[in-house]
């Protein structure tokens, strides 16, 4: 086993993290402060990615992108995670499941997303239907060559931004040994869409500055032709896309914890009581000893995940693993610094508050740790007949 990185990949780390360090960094405190970025910050980013030849990395060389493989994406979330994700998200990542569009839907959607003149959201969560994707009650009815969209999606990120949403809804029902279930079908749906509505979300104590918002449709009429993939297929294309987005939340989480512990090392050096570094402390020593030994740990499963995806290996365990282990070590590690810190951890002059706070939609979000438990579990009890 080569647990190395290629030069390629070094420079890429290092190219990513330095971007963070200086594009990023400076505007966390006001976006913290504010919840807002402007339009203008955002608009920078995105073009500086793009002069960087970052814009949209996870997409295929044919279509634009980088054509990075799993391993080296999952680095560049990795350096990303350090950042405010209210900023990275202008560090252009369009949802992979774009690269089911078609015919025309290519040069109206995926293409403009690939080279960032167009932003894309997803939406799939409601209030009565989060985990529960078949629970959905957002429907799209056949009306002709046209479906009729009635229901109210929540939580979908950064829709105040997106130019198109990927809208999942019910479009009929099947028999299935478990009883009836819903047909899902995604459709391409475009802001300003006669019948839709994009209105603010809930303001929430993770992620300042990244939104969630509210989206309501009333008679929305999509022609077939907005239709991503096939009629009735749509969940199909959300488990091949849901994959990337755990993976890129555990990457996410280490980049995090690793910006934290370098906080909280050199201040366990440096911070005395009693005559000498509280450091030299085993009730501070152990606990850097486990918060290096978890970051390490989750950022190895992580990586290996994304080996195994790319190796063309079933990966849904391994996937599931990364997301569990690394949101909920986010966790450990991000109080386990505050713990360190002392009084000071929770003051606004640090950012190790926001990170703590940031910590707590990582174990909800795309998936629930219970979610992923699932996921596993099921994968070790099935072959047995369990």
């Amino acid at each position: 086993m080569n647990f190395g990185l290629s030069e390629e990949q070094e420079m890429i780390v290092e190219t990513v993290r330095a971007f963070v360090e200086t594009e990023i960094y400076p505007h966390e405190n006001e976006v913290e402060r504010s919840g807002i970025v402007p339009p203008e910050l955002g608009d920078e980013i995105r073009r500086k990615c793009i002069d960087l030849g970052f814009y949209a990395c996870n997409f295929p060389e044919e279509v634009g992108g980088a054509g990075l493989d799993h391993v080296t994406f999952t680095l560049v979330e990795r350096e990303l995670g350090r950042g405010s994700l209210g900023l990275t998200v202008f560090f252009g990542r369009p949802s992979g499941i774009l690269m089911a569009c078609e015919g025309e839907q290519r040069e109206r959607y995926l293409l403009p997303a690939v080279r960032g003149e167009k932003i894309d959201a997803l939406a799939i969560t409601e209030p009565d239907a989060g985990s529960d994707m078949r629970g959905m009650k957002c429907a799209g009815r056949r009306d002709g060559s046209d479906f009729v969209l009635n229901g109210t999606k929540h939580f979908i990120s950064h829709a105040d931004v997106a130019d198109f949403v990927i809208v999942f809804a019910a479009t009929g029902e099947e028999e299935t040994p478990k009883g009836i279930k819903k047909k899902i079908t995604a459709f391409l749906v475009d802001r300003g869409t006669p019948g839709f509505e994009i209105l603010k979300g809930y303001d929430s104590v993770s992620h300042r500055g990244y939104h969630n918002c509210t989206l309501n449709f009333t008679d929305c009429r999509i022609p077939e032709a907005q239709v991503l993939g096939e009629v009735h297929r749509g969940f199909d294309i959300a488990n091949q896309w849901l994959y990337g987005t755990r993976l890129t939340v555990a990457a996410t989480c280490v980049g995090r914890a690793r910006r934290v512990f370098d906080l909280a090392l050199p201040y366990a050096a440096e911070r005395k009581q009693f005559g000498k570094p509280i450091g030299a402390n085993q009730g501070v020593s152990f606990k850097l000893a486990d918060m290096i030994t978890e970051i390490d740990a989750a950022d190895w499963l992580t990586l290996a995940a994304a080996w195994q995806v790319d190796a063309g290996r079933p990966a849904d365990r391994q996937i599931a693993s990364a997301k569990l282990y690394a949101s909920e070590m986010l966790a450990r590690v991000t109080d386990e610094a505050i713990q360190i810190f002392g009084g000071m951890g929770l003051m606004d002059d640090l950012p190790l508050a926001r990170f703590w706070r940031d910590a707590r939609v990582e174990r909800i979000w795309d998936g629930t740790s219970e979610i992923q438990r699932h996921i596993i579990s099921r994968d070790l009890l099935r072959p047995l007949g369990a």
